[in-house]
C-alpha cells in the first residue's frame, strides 16, 4: 500500500500531497455506494414505528418523486434521516452536511431544518413548543420547509403505502453524489 513520508502534515511533499489527492479522489468515487449502504443500515431501525427508517425514507423520496419533485429533492428525501444512526440528537444538519456540496441552497436548507418543522405535529404531546419553526417565518425557505414536512416526511409512516425500492433511486443517488 503506497503511503505517505511524514508523520505530522507540517513535513509532507509535493509528492505526499499528490498521492492524498489521487486517493481521496478515488474515495470520491466510491460515495454513493457507501451512502446506498448506510441507507440499507436504517432497515430495522427506531422501536416503535409501524415502518422502519429505510422504508419511512423510501416512501419520503416516492411522494418526492410522485409530486414531480427534481432529483435533488428527490435525493434529499431520500437521505434525509440518514443521520439517525449516528446523530439523533442533529439528524437533520448530518443529513444536511452531506448533502451541501451537491445542492442548491434551498434544499439544503430545508434537509437542515426538517427536524425543527417536523415538531408542528407533535411537539404538544411532549411539553415542547409547537410553533418553534415560526422564528423562521420570514426566511425565504420556509415555505419550502413546510411543504417538505407536510407533503412528503410526515405523512410517510404508512405500511400501505405503494414505495419505490433502494435500487429504483441508485442512479438518482450516483448522479447528485458524483
Amino acid at each position: 500500500m503506497e503511503t505517505v513520508s511524514f508523520t505530522d502534515m507540517k513535513s509532507g511533499t509535493r509528492e505526499d500531497y499528490l498521492l492524498l489527492d489521487r486517493l481521496e479522489q478515488a474515495h470520491v468515487a466510491t460515495l454513493p455506494a457507501r451512502i446506498l449502504e448506510a441507507l440499507q443500515r436504517l432497515q430495522g431501525g427506531l422501536a416503535g414505528y409501524r415502518i422502519d427508517r429505510l422504508e419511512h425514507s423510501l416512501q419520503t423520496a416516492t411522494r418526492a418523486e410522485l409530486d414531480g419533485a427534481d432529483s435533488q429533492w428527490i435525493v434529499a428525501a431520500l437521505v434525509h434521516d440518514i443521520g439517525d444512526d449516528l446523530a439523533p440528537m442533529n439528524h437533520s444538519e448530518f443529513a444536511a452536511a452531506l448533502l451541501k456540496p451537491y445542492v442548491r441552497d434551498e434544499v439544503h436548507w430545508v434537509i437542515a431544518h426538517h427536524g425543527l418543522f417536523q415538531m408542528a405535529y407533535y411537539a404538544h404531546h411532549l411539553g415542547k413548543d409547537p410553533h418553534a419553526r415560526e422564528r423562521y417565518r420570514d426566511h425565504p425557505y420556509y415555505g419550502s420547509c413546510v411543504r417538505f414536512c407536510e407533503r412528503w416526511d410526515q405523512a410517510s409512516f404508512d405500511p400501505d403505502f405503494p414505495t419505490q425500492p433502494l435500487s429504483h433511486f441508485e442512479p438518482l443517488v450516483t448522479e447528485i453524489f458524483t
